[in-house]
């Protein structure tokens, strides 16, 4: 930073303030805290300079720059800028301090910095940040008036005796003010007074050498007082006078890549509290004390020094280097090029000003800000000779309340506050967006509107053609309208004569009547009364004819609508009269257009409207079930490991509480708790082990932590020793704590699935369900996620989006077409190769082992030549398992080496070859429930790499599986009318079955209909239910034509018997399975083996209650309400359902028989149950953490 001089030189008079601090530092490479310690004698080190090109070798002096060691790291500060960041350089420097007289020690040794990224801003913005920051540091004048005046009084009391009778006070110099800056506006020097202005300025004083030592002393240390505490207060005058950059527009900068600020002489004069510290100091004292200064440090062979001496935070100091005892002696321009706090902060180039000092003495003014604890810099020509302390730059160490570690923090929050700027920035961008997006549909949605009113219009006309046609002002003895001419809103009475009608014999007359052919329906409804006037059975109504009809229509009922039995509508084709209109034929249907055009719009816009509340309370419901969820999460291991409080927040102190009595560590006389942050890679490394204490009045052991602000996940392991030993590392996954309100954010993941299964595209079972739904669930994490997929021609091309071809590669002497698009919001590429290969009509069932090998080899291929590099290879079941070692065997060492690859077993009944191979070169393998994973842990192919097995669960498609957003049921509901939109769905389910409308409980049962879904025990559920005078609705069918037979014969026979009490529909219908779903009251699940089940999933999502078999994933989710209250409370859930075990009628009727009775006895807690199991997350938010955690001990190992 340039400011002036205390010493006032012609240069520097008229100059200005110039501001160069940095908004934020993002420093994503520091190292870890270490205490410093001195360098040994010899190493090498180099300081700041750039490296010359080979051709400017010879004309450069100094030129070299290296980079900063890692031998330390700078520290945190609670500490708030007070003025916002313009720029800073992009490099870092090693630093070695140089000895300053007075304040530096020569002796001390510098760490080495890490490589900073600079960032810049306009300068508009920083002048903006600083004015802030600087009004709420700087003295107000009025405080310096009166510090001043303090300053004066000492001094004239000091020194009084003898400046008596003198005509000017050495320190008040009011009227020879021109004698300094004459009329001419030149500025002449305070400190080389020419005798002209010596004779002005002291006219009777004395020769300033004949004081006595003590008079001189003492108005040297007022000026070195008065210097050292009013530049802070110059600084803040300058700033109300304009502080900016007082460089050119114009000018290019003297440095590539640095944004110079140089300050040059301005046509106006110094800020009047410069002015007034002139006149209050001794410039001949200050000249004096300087010159000594000078030549103290030039005798001793230091190239530059400060005044003042002291350099404090917060304060102007004046930098002098003494040009011919530097590097650019011969230079004629000298810059200064430095930053704060081991070049970590507030980056700056400056240019330096010949002083009036004697000998070769530059000088230049910078200000030192509050956060700062030390200044690092560097003297250069503007281009690439540089002055660097013989490679170990210039180090000055500042006086402040901040350190290195405080240092650490105000840049945490700092950065902070800049993700904050971003993010707002980012949301309004959003925000512009979708306005303009909104405007942008509200416009198509008018010309929509409009196009339809005119075909409306159009159609209304047609159709009114021929209605005119029929229409008549009345029919002779029939019916007739008084007063004969009549127009569009006038009031009129309309005659029928009742005898020898439809009507004759009733006793009630109404009529029922519309307009233009019936355009709004029967819009008009009067009832008819006997006329005592007319001879005969005449009945009259009177009538208010529509502003806009062109023909009246109606016709006449025994009874108001909704109540008639009997009617006369002239033989079905209504009564017709044609009404005048009150205007133009032309102007009349210009008219009915706009009132069409307007009944639309409002229409349209009560939809969006009420579409709006609905997606915003989706929206909030899922918000708040994901919130529920991760709380949960947190709680799952409570039994084992919590922390107080349980919600983890960045900068705040947290105690972990362990009960090692449930793992390895049970029995250690002592515990040791290890942890870091950030998945192990913050920046100050894993903390010291610290022995965990006995927690006050518990059964947990406890240590604390103190949370770093840029933590984003606290990572720890618990082991028996301070060394180690035995360690409890959650078996090998580590324990892992998000943390909230970091001003760092988890790097994202990019994740790829190579699948040949997707839902809705080509789905033919569960494993394309979980590609695309755990795709989804992983991407609104914030990661990275793709899918890679062969182009079957039998796709439904119908839910993917913006599908185009990309590219080609060539595999295998086969070219392979590269289709992009979008699935459910996932980016998909397809793989088509042109030898036909998937051109089969069908996903399994053509020599499946072949084509699926080729698929597997040309997307490792793909990934290779498109130079994708991500960071998991996701592949599932034996279709994709070639994936595994493909990779292992051949690219991970040519091309692709930061890949991890996780395989997941769908189903163990097919290709169990592939899967033993896949599973010995995955570095991570899982199974669709925990339980399911223990049940086959015995299996050939997994037995010997169970170590690497896990169980995570599936989920459900809450956007597909959603009560409140199902369009196959009546009644749209959430938990809070669980009971009203159930019962209208049961209401609905009954009569499209032909089930008796009877209050009594429903069981449905949907399933494949194969011997491992239990079919016998479905059949005897069946039967009792039917016992329990409950009805039953299955809905399925079975791959074997046997079973299917077998079926069809069981439902032949249950129509008959129980008619209107059961209903077997023997195929499949989605939509029928979402109002069962919603309809009944339980959904039975009697699996022999259920790798992890979503029926059960699905129907508590709807609210009814799961009758299951304890077995694999039916196990983990369903929990019985009278055995598994502590097993359900160890998972954080309270219990939901119905369980049996074994495959024995006996099983099924235990777990049916205290559903139905509940049913029955309870009906209120069985409600309550009902809104329970729907507030229960099943959805793949937590099992799209579990697989995250898995993905980040696959790539810690």
């Amino acid at each position: 930073l340039l400011f002036q001089s205390i010493v006032k030189c012609s240069r520097f008079t008229r100059s200005r303030l110039v501001r160069c601090m940095v908004a934020s530092s993002d420093y994503p490479k520091r190292n870890p805290r270490r205490s410093s310690a001195p360098k040994p004698k010899g190493t090498a080190s180099r300081g700041y300079a750039p490296r010359p090109s080979a051709e400017s070798w010879t004309s450069t002096k100094k030129t070299e720059h290296s980079s900063a060691d890692e031998d330390g790291d700078l520290g945190t500060s609670n500490g708030t800028l007070s003025s916002e960041a313009t720029e800073q350089t992009s490099s870092a420097e090693e630093e070695y301090e140089v000895e300053f007289s007075g304040n530096v020690s020569s002796s001390m040794e510098l760490k080495g910095v890490n490589e900073v990224e600079t960032e810049e801003e306009t300068e508009e913005e920083a002048d903006q940040k600083q004015s802030s920051a600087l009004a709420s540091t700087s003295m107000d004048s009025e405080s310096i008036d009166r510090e001043l005046e303090e300053y004066r009084v000492r001094i004239s009391a000091l020194v009084g005796a003898s400046t008596q009778g003198q005509d000017q006070s050495i320190i008040s110099v009011h009227e020879q003010d021109k004698s300094v800056i004459t009329s001419d506006g030149q500025d002449i020097s305070a400190v080389d007074v020419p005798e002209q202005s010596q004779s002005v300025v002291g006219v009777t004083r004395k020769d300033p050498m004949e004081q006595t030592t003590s008079e001189q002393d003492i108005a040297e240390a007022a000026v070195e007082e008065i210097a050292s505490k009013n530049l802070v207060a110059r600084k803040h005058s300058s700033s109300e006078d304009g502080v900016g950059a007082s460089k050119d527009a114009n000018e290019e900068p003297l440095v590539a890549g640095d944004e110079l600020r140089v300050t040059e002489d301005e046509e106006q004069h110094e800020p009047e509290m410069q002015e007034q510290v002139q006149m209050d100091v001794d410039p001949q004292a200050l000249k004096r004390r300087l010159e000594e200064l000078a030549d103290k440090n030039y005798s001793i062979g230091n190239k530059c020094f400060v005044f003042p001496e002291l350099v404090e935070a917060d304060s102007v100091i004046d930098l002098y280097l003494n040009r011919s005892m530097s590097a650019l002696a011969s230079e004629p321009d000298i810059l200064i090029k430095g930053a704060f706090n081991g070049w970590r902060w507030n980056h700056f180039t400056e240019k330096l000003h010949r002083s009036e000092l004697t000998g070769d003495w530059w000088c230049c003014k910078l200000y030192i800000p509050k956060q700062a604890y030390r200044l690092d810099f560097v003297f250069f020509n503007g281009d690439t000779v540089y002055e660097n302390n013989s490679y170990n730059d210039f180090v000055l160490h500042i006086e402040s309340d901040i350190d290195e570690y405080s240092f650490e923090d105000f840049l945490l929050e700092e950065k902070q506050r800049e993700l904050e700027r971003l993010a707002a920035e980012e949301a309004e961008r959003e925000r512009q967006a979708e306005e303009e997006r909104r405007k942008e549909e509200e416009r198509a949605a008018m010309e929509a509107d409009r196009a339809q009113s005119k075909a409306e219009v159009e159609m209304m006309r047609n159709k009114l053609q021929h209605v005119l046609g029929l229409a008549s002002r009345y029919a002779d003895n029939l019916w007739y309208i008084e007063p004969s001419t009549y127009k569009g809103g006038d009031r009129v009475r309309l005659y029928y004569n009742r005898s020898s009608r439809p009507l004759n014999h009733k006793n009630e007359i109404w009529l029922h009547g519309g307009y233009n052919n019936w355009t709004d329906g029967p819009s008009i409804v009067e009832r008819l009364v006997k006329s005592e006037e007319k001879d005969g059975d005449w009945w009259y109504a009177n009538v208010t004819l529509p502003e806009s009809a062109l023909v009246l229509d109606w016709v006449f009922a025994d009874g108001s609508p909704g109540n008639a039995n009997k009617y006369d509508n002239n033989g079905k084709r209504d009564f017709h009269a044609a009404v005048s209109k009150s205007i133009s034929d032309d102007l009349f249907w210009v008219e009915e257009e706009r009132r069409i055009f307007e009944r639309l719009q409002r229409e349209r816009k009560e939809k969006e409207d009420a579409g709006r509340r609905k997606a915003e309370i989706t929206a909030r419901m899922k918000a708040e079930m994901k919130e529920k969820t991760m709380r949960e999460f947190l709680l799952s291991q409570k039994h084992i490991v919590y922390t107080e409080p349980l919600e983890v927040r960045a900068g705040t102190t947290v105690d972990v509480l362990y009960n090692p009595s449930n793992t390895v560590l049970n029995g250690s006389p002592e515990v040791w708790f290890r942890c870091s942050f950030n998945r192990w890679t913050h920046p100050s490394g894993p903390l010291p082990p610290q022995k965990m204490v006995n927690e006050v009045n518990g059964s947990h052991l406890q240590a604390t932590v103190r949370v770093p602000l840029d933590a984003y996940m606290m990572d720890f392991v618990f082991s028996e020793s301070e060394e180690g030993g035995i360690y409890d590392n959650r078996d090998g996954m580590d324990y892992h704590i998000p943390v909230s309100d970091s001003t760092a954010k988890e790097p994202p993941m990019h994740i790829v699935h190579i699948a040949v299964e997707m839902a809705p595209i080509a789905k033919v079972g569960g494993l394309g369900d979980v590609v695309t739904s755990l795709s989804r669930a992983i991407q609104d994490l914030g990661h990275k996620v793709e899918v890679i997929f062969p182009k079957y021609d039998c796709l439904n091309l119908s839910n993917v989006k913006d599908l185009h071809c990309r590219q080609s590669f060539t595999w295998g002497g086969t070219e392979i077409k590269v289709w992009f698009g979008k699935v459910e919001g996932i980016s998909v590429y397809f793989l088509e190769p042109q030898n036909g290969m998937f051109w089969v009509g069908c996903v399994y069932g053509k020599n499946d082992e072949s084509r699926f090998g080729f698929f597997c080899h040309s997307a490792l291929e793909f990934l290779l030549q498109s130079g994708s590099s991500p960071d998991i290879i996701h592949c599932h079941d034996w279709s994709s398992a070639p994936v595994a070692w493909l990779y292992k065997q051949q690219y991970v060492h040519n091309g692709l080496p930061n890949g991890r690859v996780v395989f997941t077993i769908h189903n163990l009944e097919f290709g169990v070859h592939h899967i033993g191979k896949a599973m010995a070169h995955c570095d991570k393998a899982t199974t669709v429930s925990y339980t399911y994973s223990k049940e086959v842990s015995g299996h050939g192919s997994i037995a010997p790499h169970y170590f690497k097995f896990h169980g995570i669960r599936n989920g459900i498609d809450s956007d597909i599986w959603d009560p409140y957003n199902d369009n196959f049921i009546p009644v749209h509901y959430t938990s809070e009318n669980v009971v009203e939109g159930k019962s209208s769905a049961k209401r609905a389910l009954q009569e499209k079955l032909g089930l008796h409308q009877t209050d009594s409980p429903l069981v449905g049962i949907i399933s494949r209909l194969t011997a491992q879904k239990g079919i016998h025990l479905i059949k005897h559920a069946i039967y009792r239910t039917l016992e329990r005078n409950g009805q039953v609705v299955l809905l399925g069918s079975a791959p074997d034509h046997r079973i299917q037979g077998d079926f069809s014969n069981l439902a032949a026979k249950l129509h008959g018997e129980f008619d209107g009490r059961v209903k077997l529909c023997l195929t499949y219908d989605e939509p029928l399975s979402h109002l069962i779903y919603a309809g009944a009251d339980f959904i039975l699940v009697p699996s022999i083996f259920e790798p992890c089940g979503l029926t059960q999933l699905t129907a508590m999502r709807y609210g009814s209650i799961p009758i299951v078999r304890k077995t694999g994933g039916l196990y983990d989710t369903v929990f019985d309400v009278d055995d598994d209250k502590d097993r359900a409370h160890e998972q954080g859930l309270e219990p939901n359902g119905f369980s049996f075990e074994g495959a024995d009628s006996n099983g099924v009727d235990y777990a049916l028989d205290r559903a139905i009775t509940t049913w029955y006895d309870a009906r209120d807690w069985f409600d309550s149950l009902c809104k329970r199991v729907m507030e229960q997350d099943w959805s793949w938010n937590r099992p799209a953490l579990d697989y995250m955690e898995l993905y980040h001990s696959a790539r810690k190992n």
